[in-house]
């Protein structure tokens, strides 16, 4: 009765992460700080519909018709289904519970991989840091997931299991791509990875676009023209309130990977080296370093640390005992129900601080309407055609660079504006576009303390 009701470190680390993320991150509210959660619900509400996977994009004004690649519709449905059952609610349901799986993941994960019980529970602050930069109702957790599990499959040689986990990872987000890339480090120890590696590139190729989802991925990920100007693959900035820890999970790998080398791991060294470049480079890197480097970095870490602290890592060793004899499923049933009753019972919305959720009333439904990328997906949520949203894999650079000067009121705003025979504006209200809109005539037809609606003087 004891083993039921005791909880083990993985489920002590799912409680504390939905505490986190209900009552001091704010979840309900929180997850959809990024507007790109409304155009995945509603693209996963017509695929449920029409019982078909889009081929062209159904919501721009700007570019209609033109040929788009929703390369996350299994996670689409999801957030779609969620939706029609419960409202923003219930994806705040769904996407909190794929939280939660990560944490216990990643805490199994440590057992896998022979990490030590005193790492384990000094990391998980820095982890849930990290991790919580993108917490996002957005379909990148569940790659996050989709690594985990690859993680424990390969690590326990436990090869075809990878090859549905291949086929799911492709069809909820581009991710899927570091599935090879951690065969190839393992290749170098065991040779049957080369033969995966083959076996599971094979496997994404079952998806609704074929081989073409791949080429569109790499196409876009090399467009360095384009990523430049997209803020999530920027280098994150260190200087941010609780950077250190973010920094400390960044350390940490580092310090792994160096260890590993000495120990000759060298698919963990390679593996964590790649994790670094990663998170180096691009903020959205960082999560991923923390969940798929710090288990990895626990192992190696424990294994040149104990023999300079014996008597600590024989107690964390007493420890991890203890905690194999429990593993508290009857108090997991009891903190589901109370988590999930205080989701359900939280209002859940776009944050009224950042989106325009008063003006929207104040704009006619058949608008051309001129707004930021950063509102776009909640404008397509709310029904509207858009100007530009977050797909900036469907838009373009040269797009982008024309976005940027209309917004910045470069040289050629103009032409922009007329290019697009736009009739309405509702933009940020510190925007020095809404000087220049107001200075050619147009109207003011509502302001708050968050967006500013215009009408095209006729």
């Amino acid at each position: 009765m004891v083993r039921w009701l005791l909880p083990d470190f993985s489920l002590v680390l799912v409680a504390v992460t939905l505490f986190y993320a209900l009552v001091l991150y704010q979840a309900p509210t929180q997850l959809f700080r990024d507007s790109d959660a409304g155009w995945h619900i509603r693209n996963g509400e017509q695929i449920l519909a029409t019982g078909k996977v889009p081929q062209v994009d159904p919501w721009s004004f700007s570019k209609p018709g033109e040929e788009w690649f929703a390369w996350e519709w299994g996670a689409d449905v999801a957030m779609g289904w969620a939706h029609q059952r419960a409202g923003l609610r219930g994806v705040v349901l769904l996407y909190l519970g794929l939280i939660a799986l990560t944490s216990w993941l990643w805490a199994r994960l440590q057992w896998v991989y022979g990490g030590s019980f005193g790492l384990a529970a000094l990391f998980a602050a820095p982890l849930l840091t990290t991790v919580q930069l993108h917490w996002l109702a957005r379909p990148h957790v569940f790659g996050w997931v989709c690594l985990l599990l690859a993680l424990n499959c390969v690590e326990r040689a436990r090869y075809p299991w990878l090859l549905p986990l291949a086929v799911v990872w492709a069809n909820v987000h581009g991710s899927f791509i570091l599935l090879p890339a951690l065969l190839v480090c393992y290749g170098f120890e065991d040779r049957r990875c080369w033969l995966w590696t083959v076996a599971v590139s094979a496997a994404t190729l079952l998806n609704p676009y074929g081989w073409r989802v791949h080429a569109h991925i790499w196409t876009y990920l090399r467009n360095n023209e384009l990523l430049d100007r997209v803020a999530e693959f920027q280098t994150f900035n260190f200087h941010t309130e609780g950077a250190a820890q973010v920094m400390l999970a960044l350390m940490i790998v580092m310090a792994g990977a160096v260890c590993a080398v000495q120990a000759g791991r060298w698919p963990h060294a390679l593996w964590m080296l790649g994790l670094v470049v990663l998170g180096l480079r691009s903020a959205r890197g960082l999560p991923v370093l923390a969940l798929a480097g710090l288990p990895m970095a626990n192992a190696v870490l424990s294994m040149a640390l104990a023999p300079r602290w014996p008597v600590q890592f024989a107690y964390f060793a007493r420890l991890r005992d203890w905690d194999r004899q429990v593993h508290g499923m009857a108090l997991a049933a009891l903190l589901a129900a109370v988590f999930g009753l205080a989701a359900l019972g939280s209002p859940a919305e776009f944050p009224t601080t950042q989106f325009p959720v008063a003006a929207l009333a104040h704009v006619p439904p058949a608008a051309r309407l001129l707004a930021p990328d950063s509102y776009g997906g909640y404008l397509i949520y709310q029904g509207r055609q858009v100007y530009f949203d977050g797909r900036s894999d469907y838009y373009g650079a040269e797009f982008m660079k024309e976005y940027v000067k209309l917004v910045e009121v470069r040289p050629g705003y103009r032409q922009i504006l007329a290019k697009y025979g736009f009739t309405h504006a509702l933009l940020p209200v510190r925007y020095s576009l809404v000087e220049a809109l107001t200075a050619q005539g147009w109207r003011e037809r509502y302001r708050d303390e968050v967006s500013v609606v215009l009408e095209r003087n006729f």
